[in-house]
């Protein structure tokens, strides 16, 4: 960054003190309007007793930038008066971070927004509790400004009303809702940010959070100190996106590092969960002595050591605060599935000395026996349990323990350190870009495939003649990625964050096409009509004779009360249940457009072609019987780029535009399944429906161009079918390979499995298959 140069002495120096000031910016005042100039004399005494020397130096340069910017005074004495405090709440290195952040909002916005965005950075700051969460707010708001520039004054304005109930995730989404309902009404998107509206209420409550660590964080670190009698540094981290297990506490740099909010647990208070939290971390450190070698051990192993290691530490606590054990207790109270259930009961059984089964009891034994004090004998009992475990299928990823407060256990564990830089390449980054930037660079001949930033302009351009650039030479638009986890079965833990999905804009074909595939299937059709309209729900039905239901059957009561005066013994069954059958399914075919189903079939056609003529039939078929569907397509190149294309939505009715759709599919590139399986389950996800089908049609084996065990994908795609069966969905696999029982049935089990033989009839047996799951 460049430097001011001293002026000369015969200058005339404005009539301030500016006492302190480095010689290196002595002439900076010189250059400073009034107001800033006025702002940096009163700062420069609370900024030398608040900053090293480095850290002054480098405020100042901020100062410097921001005048070079050129916005007025007011954003060069927001930052003078407001970034001291920051620093000295987050540390100095965020003041660099901010001077580089308000530089790219000087392309987006007026001085003013930028003077208001510094003026509120200290609430951030305090709110936030975290330079890493303060960086990612600065992105946040860079985010809000490239998509509703009038949106960021209403919503700084009430900054600490939406920080007092959201975590900065929750701020996110709000802000994401709001824009997206009010992108072209700006006085109903002014409303919502500004608080006044009913929707911007709405959706504030239904992200707001329980318990936020900023607000308990001081509560806290009393509590560790009556405890342990020394201060711990509790580090709030990003911990409100949606995942199964949620996030895991953890202790790193003798750090304790905890989520951001926390909802009440099925009962206990999210502040009790804070406290099991960080007693559960701090007994860790308090009893680690150095990490433990974790060279040679499987997945199995490291959580079996973990799991005796947590109980070692618990049990140590408890000596010295014999109610740790009640606090703890409370949250083991739930009891997970599979092996994930065995490690529930011994953990459950360690802190109670109460034993369950044979299994816990020998544990409980052999742990009784043990000299806590010793780390060796912990680490021996772990491979014990995790031997007399090896015969059960494990995964690390799915079989996660259902206890809340215990951590992820990296502190226990000292791996060999691996040179990232060197095997990863650089990823890309969005931009996004005004119209005056996108004009002045679109030509740029060397760009390609490779290229490390691209640039996002929200707004398409339109030729004379009324035609879209984008559309005439650009590529198909494409959503931001999303990053999806992999399962690797070598070493039976998934990959975080391996596979990168892209939602492509579909390519619309001829809706004329469609419409001659359906009538000439029309006997096909009209077959199919009178076996969905007998699926469509009749009604009521009542079932008599029950000792328990939900009316009296006057009949049958009568019958019991002639019975009784008879003399005879009555018939109790005098109840009955009213049951209304209604169809509540929601189901996604999710077809395979990998470069094999350009293949021909029998009678000429090609496989992509009768995929297309099944879907129109089954379309149609399902938008009679009244539930709700979509058909998404997708296809790979490699685990960087997983393609993904919705032909039809859940909410999209059924008509020409999804019609010319499916028809505008093509058959290109590679089939990696498991990563699409999980953007489809995530779809389903957010439809409310008692049943939920995820219907996969493919023609062949899982495959990438970048995989070279054909085992690989088979196993991650399983590992994809059995998070969605967690989820609530039955995923169902028609394949036309003849030599899938190979491999189909171990990917959906043999019960969800339907080889077609003969591809030529797949227009007809795909509705046939979708009635008989959903009959």
């Amino acid at each position: 960054m460049h430097l001011m140069q001293p002026l000369p002495p015969s200058s005339e120096k404005p009539a301030l003190g500016f006492e302190g000031l480095p010689a290196d910016h002595a002439g900076l005042p010189f250059s400073l309007p009034d107001p800033a100039a006025k702002a940096l004399d009163q700062m420069l005494p609370e900024a030398r007793r608040r900053l090293s020397p480095r850290g002054l130096d480098t405020w100042l340069r901020g100062i410097d930038a921001l005048n070079r910017m050129g916005r007025g005074a007011g954003p060069i004495a927001a930052y003078a008066t407001a970034m001291p405090q920051v620093a000295r709440d987050l540390g100095e290195d965020v003041l660099a971070e901010t001077t580089t952040a308000c530089l790219g909002f000087a392309s987006r916005t007026s001085g003013a927004v930028i003077e208001r965005i510094l003026e509120t950075a200290p609430l951030a700051a305090k709110r936030l509790a975290d330079a890493g969460l303060f960086l990612a707010y600065l992105r946040f708001l860079e985010h809000v400004l490239a998509r509703a520039p009038r949106a960021i004054r209403p919503m700084l304005d009430h900054l600490g009303e939406l920080f007092d109930v959201l975590t900065l995730g929750g701020l996110r989404r709000w802000a994401d809702w709001g824009i997206e309902a009010h992108r072209t009404d700006t006085p109903a998107l002014e409303a919502y940010f500004a608080l006044g509206s009913d929707a911007s209420k709405s959706v504030l409550q239904s992200e707001r959070k329980g318990v936020l660590l900023v607000d308990v964080q001081r509560r806290l670190g009393m509590y560790l100190r009556a405890l342990w009698g020394r201060d711990f540094v509790l580090v709030p981290t990003a911990g409100d996106f949606e995942t199964r297990a949620g996030l895991r506490p953890f202790a790193e740099s003798h750090m304790l590092h905890l989520p951001d909010a926390l909802d009440d647990w099925h009962g206990e208070p999210g502040l009790d969960l804070y406290r099991a939290q960080v007693a559960h971390l701090a007994a860790h450190l308090a009893v680690l002595r150095a990490p433990i070698l974790a060279e040679g051990l499987g997945a199995l192993d490291l959580a079996c050591i973990g799991l005796i290691e947590d109980a070692r530490a618990e049990a140590l606590a408890i000596r010295r605060f014999p109610n740790l054990r009640g606090l703890w207790a409370r949250f083991h109270s739930q009891t997970a599935s599979g092996i994930a259930g065995v490690f529930d009961r011994i953990a459950r059984v360690l802190l109670t000395g109460t034993a369950e089964d044979d299994l816990s009891a020998c544990v409980l034994a052999q742990f009784s026996a043990l000299d806590l004090h010793e780390p060796e004998a912990t680490r021996a009992l772990g491979l014990t349990l995790a031997n007399r475990l090896r015969n059960q299928p494990y995964s690390a990823h799915r079989d996660q323990p259902s206890c809340p407060y215990r951590c992820d256990n990296r502190v226990l564990w000292e791996f060999e350190e691996i040179d990232w830089e060197v095997l990863t390449a650089p990823a890309q980054t969005r931009r996004y870009v005004s119209v005056c930037e996108m004009v002045n660079e679109v030509e740029v001949e060397t760009a390609g495939e490779d290229a490390q930033e691209i640039w996002v302009q929200s707004a398409e351009f339109f030729d004379d003649d009324g035609t879209s650039f984008n559309a005439r030479e650009g590529k198909p638009a494409l959503a931001p990625p999303v990053l999806y986890e992999e399962f690797d079965h070598r070493l039976q833990m998934a990959r975080p964050a391996w596979a990168t999905l892209r939602e492509m804009r579909p390519k619309a074909g001829d809706a004329a096409a469609a419409e001659a595939i359906l009538e000439a299937h029309r006997k096909t059709s009209d077959r199919l009509r009178h076996l969905m309209e007998a699926m469509r729900p009749q009604g009521t039905q009542r079932i008599r004779k029950l000792e328990d239901g939900d009316e009296i059957d006057l009949e049958a009561a009568v019958r019991a009360v002639r019975d009784i005066r008879m003399g005879r013994e009555p018939d109790p069954r005098v109840m009955m249940r009213v049951i209304r059958k209604t169809r509540d399914t929601a189901v996604l075919v999710l077809l395979d457009l990998s470069e094999s189903t350009n293949d021909p079939a029998p009678g000429g056609e090609t496989v992509l072609s009768l995929t297309q003529s099944a879907c129109l039939i089954l379309s149609q078929a399902i938008d009679r019987v009244g539930d709700r569907f979509a058909i998404h397509g997708f296809q790979s190149d490699g685990r960087e780029n997983v393609f993904y294309t919705r032909l039809k939505d859940f909410e999209t009715p059924w008509g020409t535009g999804p019609k010319a759709r499916i028809m505008g599919a093509e058959g290109r590139l590679s089939t990696r399944m498991g990563t699409a399986i999980r953007h489809a389950t995530a779809e389903l996800s957010r439809v409310k429906a008692a049943r939920k089908l995820m219907l996969v049609l493919t023609d062949g084996a899982p495959s990438d161009i970048d995989v070279r065990d054909p085992h690989y994908l088979r196993a991650d795609s399983r590992a994809a079918v059995e998070a969605a069966r967690r989820e609530g969905v039955t995923p169902f696999c028609l394949t036309l390979d003849p030599g899938a029982d190979a491999y189909a049935g171990r990917i959906f089990g043999a019960q969800n499995v339907q080889v077609l033989e003969k591809v030529e009839r797949l227009p007809e047996r795909l509705p046939m298959l979708y009635a008989a799951l959903t009959r």
